[in-house]
């Protein structure tokens, strides 16, 4: 004869009837090792139910939450350390980068002249070459448009440290200048090489 197994017994225990449970009640009346068992089982849980509830002797959560408060702090305070230190070191190595590189020479009268000639003969060749006249492609004139807004913005600022040329120096007015070359150069390119792609 099988008896009930453990989940059968511990199902019976539960008040009211699951279905299927009529049969393993019917054995569990006129079975007395089952029976047996089911009381062994009433007693565990009483004996688990009278345990005492365990507690710490005493809290250590206000202990432990400065401790975790003070290494933080620590860890801080190291990593301001650390961060002062790179900084402080790399501010030295400006300095001494500084010190050793040789100062800025000003660029003599001849290479500014040279540089503003060159500007000149760049727009001379534009205006032979009648932009306004021709037709051009939507990104040729997108890349021609651009570039001319460029050009004015670099003429205002050109325009701004002629007036301040006491306090600019010519190594400003040079670059401003070649930087103007440059971009007439590129634009002289646009308008050629739609030109010639066009057979103009």
């Amino acid at each position: 004869m099988s008896h009930l197994s453990m989940e059968a017994l511990i199902g019976l225990r539960e008040p009211g009837s699951e279905p299927g449970q009529a049969a393993a009640r019917q054995h569990l009346d006129q079975c007395p090792n089952c029976q047996a068992e089911l009381e062994r089982l009433h007693q565990r849980v009483a004996r688990l139910k009278a345990l005492p509830t365990l507690r710490p002797a005493r809290d250590r959560w206000p202990e432990t939450a400065a401790r975790f408060r003070a290494d933080r702090r620590r860890r801080r305070a190291r990593m301001a350390g650390v961060t002062g230190l790179a900084a402080a070191a790399s501010i030295a190595i400006v300095i001494a980068i500084g010190e050793l590189s040789p100062p800025a020479v000003e660029p003599n009268t001849d290479q500014l002249n040279q540089v503003m000639e060159r500007s000149q003969v760049l727009e001379g060749a534009l205006s032979e070459f009648n932009p306004e006249a021709r037709v051009l492609d939507g990104r040729t004139a997108r890349i021609a448009e651009e570039l001319e807004n460029r050009i004015a913005r670099l003429d205002r600022e050109l325009e701004a440290t002629e007036l301040s040329r006491q306090q600019a120096g010519d190594q400003d007015l040079l670059k401003l200048w070649r930087e103007r070359v440059g971009l007439l150069d590129a634009l002289v390119d646009v308008h050629v090489t739609r030109a010639r792609n066009a057979g103009l």
